[in-house]
């Protein structure tokens, strides 16, 4: 008798389907109706929607563990969208940086 060693996903993760909802929003364009990515290159409205929201949903208390949790996750950042975890310096200066006013209108879409 050999042990089957093919692992069958069933499903997709949670934090997946949370980012299906917000493709299914028209995300793009809140996003430039409010020139949230106009001074971004690399940290884009919706990574950084992401990035909140994994921190939320991971209950993590600075920015430091969201960035060091998405890190540790290093390729199944593929699910979500995301080539790479955010730099902690990139996503402190978004968060300090960028509007809020894509955030509250993009939650009570919601």
């Amino acid at each position: 008798m050999s042990k089957n060693t093919e692992i069958k996903f069933v499903g997709q993760p949670i934090f997946k389907q949370i980012i299906k909802l917000i493709d299914s929003i028209n995300i793009q364009g809140l996003i430039k109706k409010h020139h949230s990515d106009y001074y971004y290159k690399a940290f884009k409205t919706r990574t950084h929607l992401i990035t909140m929201l994994f921190g939320i949903l991971s209950r993590c208390d600075s920015m430091t563990e969201i960035c060091e949790g998405m890190r540790a996750l290093g390729g199944k950042l593929n699910y979500l969208g995301l080539k790479k975890a955010p730099a902690k310096s990139t996503a402190c200066d978004g968060l300090r940086n960028r509007s809020n006013s894509f955030l509250k209108i993009y939650i009570s879409v919601l």
